[in-house]
């Protein structure tokens, strides 16, 4: 007994040595997406101050394809050293493991949760012409008319297609999907009135709004937002908690030893909290977040949940 106790405690030593130690060298930040958007801008502004807190360069390497799935690969078979991370994202962890029947690696089995770092509210919104003046209207249009009324999405599987397709279910309604190659080709269809909604976040969104060619007609978020007041959320317009939103996280290949992976969640909760970054999310009507990695895990268990049964019920498939 006294052997595993020593044993035990020189094992506690080496971890504790080994987390002050790290790190000596470049962090590699893998972004499973093309660079640009929301994904890139939450990487880049935390990985700049973690690169402060650690005294180590944390740097982006942005690795497309497969819906996430190339990166995942990738950061899972990645030595367990602390020295390759990847963005975690609701499509990556919560989507895609009910959506393809051949992964390569588990999500749960081979990442880590570190640190929930932030969330990105979907708005749903109708061409100008459509007469829906809110998600209520949309709603009772929609069943007078099933199957006539059509909705837009960046892809089969995407965030927005999820979206609707969730919506879709709890609201009990019949609108046909449209993937596209892209937010850009959904919505110049959606302006010119050759689909009516879709749903997305609000960047690319907004200035059709402004400019009178989209209307808004719920928020995705659980609470409304502050660009938005005047609009009411999806669970206020009587589908009490529906949720949809798209989310970013820090997860590390497992097996990582729990004292780095407790000290990076320490330096990306405080990057996420850091008011510089949090305004800088704000641009995009995201919200800072910063977790533990036990909280990040209970989050995306629920996540995996939420659209483990929408992928099953909608029958989505990855092609």
């Amino acid at each position: 007994m006294t052997r595993i106790i020593v044993a035990a405690l020189a094992g506690l030593l080496s971890l504790a040595a080994q987390a002050q130690a790290w790190p000596t060298k470049p962090i590699r930040l893998v972004v499973p997406f093309a660079p640009g958007g929301t994904s890139s801008i939450v990487a880049r502004s935390i990985a700049a101050e973690m690169s402060k807190g650690l005294g180590q360069e944390v740097y982006i390497e942005n690795k497309g394809g497969g819906g996430g799935n190339v990166a995942m690969q990738d950061v899972a078979r990645a030595e367990p050293d602390g020295y390759t991370l990847i963005i975690g994202h609701i499509g990556s962890l919560a989507v895609n493991p009910y959506m393809y029947d051949d992964l390569s690696f588990d999500t749960n089995r081979d990442f880590a949760p570190v640190s929930l770092l932030a969330k990105v509210p979907s708005i749903f919104v109708v061409n100008a012409e459509v007469p829906a003046k809110d998600l209520r209207e949309f709603v009772a249009l929609a069943k007078q008319q099933p199957g006539k009324l059509f909705y837009g999405s960046a892809g089969n599987g995407s965030a927005g297609h999820l979206a609707i397709e969730y919506l879709k279910l709890v609201a009990g309604i019949d609108i046909v999907h449209v993937p596209y190659k892209g937010t850009g080709p959904n919505l110049l269809d959606l302006v010119a009135g050759r689909t009516q909604a879709t749903a997305a976040g609000t960047p690319p969104l907004m200035p059709h709004v402004k400019a009178g060619k989209l209307r808004v007609i719920a928020v995705g978020s659980p609470n409304r937002l502050p660009t938005l007041p005047e609009v009411a959320t999806v669970a206020e317009q009587g589908y009490p908690g529906f949720e949809t939103t798209q989310w970013y996280g820090l997860n590390a290949p497992a097996k990582v030893p729990a004292a780095i992976i407790k000290r990076l969640a320490e330096e990306a909760a405080k990057a996420a909290k850091n008011p510089a970054v949090a305004e800088r999310f704000k641009l995009d009507d995201a919200e800072a977040v910063g977790s533990t990695p036990d909280e990040y895990a209970i989050f995306i268990a629920s996540e995996q949940k939420r659209w483990g049964e929408v992928v099953r019920k909608a029958n989505i498939k990855a092609n």
